[in-house]
């Protein structure tokens, strides 16, 4: 089979300047693209450290409402590191949600499109990975 690489995820934002200000400074995430392709499309990329996955933004490249994104995800080894981080930056974020399947920090952009940050289990100490029947598996 093909591989299929998921690369590029497109994010609705009402403000542009806004959302490059806080993906690019506030997070410090590279900053890969800034193109004034015409006077109605402003294409920007923003590239989270270690991804191969990059988010992009503008005007003129999305019909979704702004914020209305709720499914981005991005796995880090610390949640505990990350949430400092985070809140090191003025970021407002969750407590560190811990989860079987899980440590999370959750939030949000300026115009309100959500974010998961997973530490995920080091499954070597559980000798099993998380699965429904979990509990049963002890």
């Amino acid at each position: 089979m093909m591989d299929y690489r998921i690369e590029l995820v497109g994010m609705p934002v009402s403000d542009v300047d806004r959302a490059k200000e806080f993906y690019g400074t506030t997070l410090g995430w590279s900053v890969d693209h800034d193109h004034q392709v015409s006077d109605d499309v402003r294409f920007i990329q923003v590239t989270p450290p270690g991804s191969a996955c990059s988010i992009a933004f503008g005007t003129g490249v999305s019909d979704m409402p702004a914020g209305s994104l709720r499914a981005l995800q991005v796995v880090v080894s610390s949640a505990d590191e990350a949430l400092a981080d985070l809140r090191g930056r003025g970021v407002e974020a969750s407590d560190v949600d811990d989860q079987p399947w899980g440590r999370f920090v959750y939030f949000a952009d300026p115009d309100g499109n959500t974010w998961s940050v997973q530490e995920i289990p080091d499954y070597s100490t559980t000798g099993y990975p998380v699965t429904q029947d979990a509990d049963t598996q002890a």
